[in-house]
């Protein structure tokens, strides 16, 4: 006799029928599972990290709280997502769900659906599943992440960086600037006059599901002067609290598929739960942590002073010892007076606080420019000597570094019949 069970957590709506069914049927013993009910999506995040193996999570498809971080914080443990009634139209394969079932389920269905898509408790390993998903090899854009600490100059590079890309003829119309910091400036310094929409809109249609190219362009500001669009950032600091970390990831994968270059302008705060103890610093830092570790490049920009010089080395070594390569790694020294001695001077202390180990790469000295403040009140392009050897920089390390891989899956299309052309015998 086979003693397979199956625990299978729910969740739905109180007067849902097949919620009190699905109940009655595990107190009567009437089908082999234990039946846990929760009231909430974080009852739900709250038992699966209590250490109990669980088989599955039969949720109500009208549940607000259904989203993709739910989804994945439930297969990442080994149980599947199997949704009841999922007469909406998301792309639930998309979003992580193994599985369906109709509002009027009967026991076979919920029996079969178990046997397809769920293990039984027996065989429920408590290890992380590392064969949930498989990475998407489809063409991405490349991300570059400009930061630097306060008053350096960072969000300025940024600018100057994605004009300089815009430029290019080949990038035209194919260059987004993103505000992924906290005290998100560039709505400031482009003088939109609005702040919607924006980044908090972007993730938040990335929840439930996964929009076109032409849906994510619908969320950015043309700033055709400059031959960028924008991505507006957060409205207030505090707005962090509405990003969810699998929303935020699937958003900036969502841009990479829209253009051919984004540029990330992004706070240089990493610390995360193993360094502070505290989950509510990771989540705070969850924009610039993600950021920074998807990023092709990550450029980190110091200012030509003493205590410049000093925070950029030390930024660089936070940096490398977070995970990024000293090959994505590249240094730049902002407002370097024009002077040869000075700018030896410059590169020359920065040589010596950060050691080979931390970067082997020489810094970009990016000359300082007197007009740039009234080319920022006046909304006109900026100096072009600003993004010029910047820009030379980052081409030629983007040549030399391979294309990452998104982590988000991407279903298979089907064939139009004609649309791939036709041929005859005196075509060869």
């Amino acid at each position: 006799m086979n003693e397979d069970r199956w625990v299978v957590l729910g969740l739905a709506h109180p007067r849902a029928a097949w919620f009190s069914e699905l109940a009655r049927w595990s107190t009567a013993a009437a089908v082999p599972v234990d039946f846990v009910k929760c009231v909430s999506p974080d009852e739900v995040r709250a038992r699966l990290s209590g250490g109990r193996s669980f088989s599955a999570l039969l949720v109500g498809g009208d549940v607000g709280g259904l989203d993709r971080d739910l989804i994945d914080t439930t297969v990442t443990t080994g149980a599947a997502v199997i949704v009841v009634d999922a007469m909406t139209n998301r792309d639930w394969r998309e979003l992580g769900v193994s599985g369906h079932l109709p509002a009027q389920f009967e026991r076979a269905d919920l029996m079969a659906a178990l046997d397809e898509y769920a293990p039984p408790i027996s065989r429920v390993a408590p290890t992380i599943a590392t064969d949930v998903v498989e990475p998407d090899i489809g063409w991405r854009g490349r991300l570059v992440a400009v930061t630097g600490a306060g008053g350096t100059g960072s969000s300025t590079a940024a600018m100057a960086l994605a004009q300089a890309i815009g430029a290019d003829a080949s990038n035209r119309g194919l260059v987004a600037l993103a505000d992924l910091a906290l005290n998100a400036d560039l709505a400031m310094l482009h003088d939109t006059q609005e702040v919607i929409p924006g980044l908090q809109e972007l993730t938040e249609a990335h929840r439930r599901g996964r929009l076109s190219i032409a849906d994510v362009r619908d969320l950015v500001f043309d700033v055709p002067d400059r031959g960028y669009h924008l991505l507006l950032g957060l409205r207030r600091h505090r707005d962090w609290t509405v990003l969810r970390p699998r929303a935020l990831e699937a958003s900036i994968d969502a841009l990479l598929r829209a253009y051919r270059v984004v540029v990330a302008d992004v706070d240089i705060d990493i610390e995360g739960e193993e360094e502070t103890g505290s989950i509510d610093v990771e989540d705070r830092n969850s924009l610039s942590r993600t950021t920074l570790r998807q990023a092709d490049l990550v450029i980190v920009v110091g200012t030509a002073t003493t205590k410049g010089i000093h925070s950029l080395a030390r930024n660089l070594r936070e940096l490398t010892a977070f995970g990024i390569d000293a090959e994505r790694l590249v240094p730049v020294v902002n407002r370097v007076p024009r002077s040869r001695r000075r700018r030896a001077e410059s590169a020359d202390a920065l040589a010596k606080l950060a050691s080979v180990e931390d970067n082997a790469n020489p810094a970009v000295l990016v000359p300082q420019r007197r007009d740039l403040e009234m080319a920022l009140r006046d909304g006109v392009p900026l100096p072009p000597s600003l993004g010029k050897s910047l820009y030379a920089e980052v081409q030629a390390r983007l040549d030399r570094i391979p294309r990452r891989l998104s982590a988000v899956i991407a279903e298979p299309l089907a064939v139009v019949p004609g649309s791939l052309g036709s041929w005859t015998q005196d075509s060869e």
